[in-house]
């Protein structure tokens, strides 16, 4: 990757404020991919939410809430599974494949393990300064939110 654009993009700011060099996010376990791929995922939700709705701070979180779980993140990966690449298949399907210690009772497990996988994706392109593709991917997945 370029190291400007990498440098440019929200991880690498980020990484530089705190004077830290980011690991090789291939390398990294998947659901640890996962783990800051959910915050990815929520803060375009609720970012989204913000600049597209008139609501109070709780009917925001109401919304976000919605958006945010399993069943809705499994519905949202539908629609981009398709455009993946082989690479970007293989991150998903390595946090798809996570050996996960629970599951919320109110979660599937087939919508559970996608939501993992997406946010394993979403946690890899974030931490490879990947900005542009997840702008992409994640516009995908809002614009079918945003019609409900």
């Amino acid at each position: 990757m370029n190291n400007k654009v990498f440098k440019e993009s929200l991880i690498g700011r980020i990484s530089a404020a705190l004077g830290r060099d980011v690991k090789e996010p291939r390398l990294l376990n998947p659901l640890v991919l996962a783990y800051i791929g959910d915050t990815v995922y929520d803060l375009y939700v609720r970012t989204n939410l913000v600049l597209t709705r008139d609501a109070t701070a709780h009917g925001l979180h109401l919304m976000a809430s919605k958006r945010v779980c399993a069943k809705a993140q499994a519905e949202a990966l539908q629609r981009i599974l398709p455009t993946l690449s082989e690479d970007e298949q293989y991150i998903f399907r390595r946090g798809r494949n996570s050996h996960m210690g629970t599951v919320p009772k109110h979660a599937q497990m087939s919508d559970y393990r996608a939501a993992t996988g997406l946010e394993a994706l979403l946690g890899y392109l974030y931490l490879k300064g990947e900005d542009e593709r997840l702008d992409r991917l994640m516009g995908e997945m809002l614009s079918i939110q945003s019609e409900e």
